[in-house]
């Protein structure tokens, strides 16, 4: 059988902006592609869909596995939703190592969510990316945010690197902490809840309510001198994704820090920091992977790994030869420092 063309880019063009949900999916699927040809018209249809953009509360959730952010994304989505909110969720999902293969659960446990007309959530493997965080997740965000969504929610994997490229797409990054775990704080690094704008402490319900409560206290005790990119000591607020119980005043906290940003610019400021930050990630990436394709330098990597492995030269020898390799072409006869 002969394959049906797909839509063309003025039918992606106009189903994203009408908020056409399959279309908005089938232009995030072609984002996603690492196809070359897919990539030209991915990048066309962001031309066309740029002056669209940049309307959303871009929010990232974050918190160790098992903290229940998925379960906060949907009682949060749900709540937004109700009241007149057009969301969508982002959820970067874990790729395997060794296959690629993702577990793509996202949708099933976000199932009330995922059915509501009002919201849209994709899941996306992170395909091994640093932190968890896929690779085309911006482009995605700005897909969403042309197809008039008013709020866009990130999650990651987890706690760790994946912040620091989070917070470089969002307005605000929520950590959700455990109750009873007054340790958590300390295998994040510094550097990382400098970027954290508001913590909750969830699961503050049932036997656990006093435990999460006293959470609440000595985790703004501990981050009273840590300072979030509005200026700010991030507040600490107590919720229950199960009863729906302080959600309210967190979503009130992420509003109060995007309108702190928006004083005197604030907030453009930060997103075209962003803007050239991605630039230069991007511009990184590409030429990592063009290096890595480069014949010759995919001749000669094994050797010199192993060459450095056995002692036989140093990093830097290694490094210059490989270079001098992607920028000649010619064949490592040994480089003068």
């Amino acid at each position: 059988m002969k394959k049906r063309p797909g839509p063309s880019l003025d039918d992606l063009e106009s189903g994203v902006i009408a908020g056409d949900r399959a279309l908005l999916a089938r232009a995030i699927t072609l984002i996603e592609s690492n196809r070359t040809d897919h990539q030209e018209r991915a990048q066309e249809l962001l031309r066309r869909l740029l002056p669209r953009t940049g309307g959303s509360h871009r929010i990232g959730v974050t918190g160790v596995p098992g903290v229940g952010k998925s379960s906060f994304i949907e009682a949060m989505g749900t709540r937004l939703v109700e009241q007149g909110r057009r969301l969508a969720v982002l959820a970067i999902d874990p790729s395997s190592a060794r296959t690629g293969g993702s577990v793509m659960g996202d949708k099933t446990r976000m199932g009330r969510l995922s059915m509501d007309l009002r919201a849209f959530v994709r899941p996306s493997p992170s395909g091994g990316s640093l932190g968890g965080v896929a690779r085309k997740t911006r482009e995605t965000l700005l897909l969403c945010e042309a197809a008039g969504y008013d709020a866009v929610l990130v999650e990651t994997v987890g706690v760790g690197q994946s912040e620091a490229m989070v917070a470089d797409m969002v307005d605000a990054v929520l950590l959700l902490l455990l109750p009873g775990a007054g340790d958590e704080l300390q295998g994040i690094k510094r550097g990382l809840l400098e970027l954290i704008d508001v913590v909750a402490v969830n699961k503050a319900d049932g036997d656990r309510i006093t435990a999460a409560r006293q959470a609440r206290v000595e985790y703004a005790s501990a981050l009273r001198l840590v300072r979030s990119r509005g200026g700010e000591a991030p507040p600490v607020l107590v919720c229950s994704s199960h009863k729906g119980t302080g959600l309210d005043a967190v979503w009130g906290a992420l509003r109060d820090h995007r309108s702190h940003l928006e004083v005197d610019g604030g907030l453009a400021k930060l997103r075209r920091q962003q803007d050239l930050r991605w630039m230069w990630a991007l511009l990184e990436e590409g030429l990592m992977d063009r290096f890595r394709r480069h014949p010759e330098t995919a001749a000669a990597l094994p050797g010199l790994e192993s060459a450095v492995v056995e002692g036989e030269t140093t990093p830097s020898q290694a490094a210059l030869q490989l270079l001098q390799l992607f920028l000649s072409g010619n064949s490592p006869r040994g480089v003068s420092e």
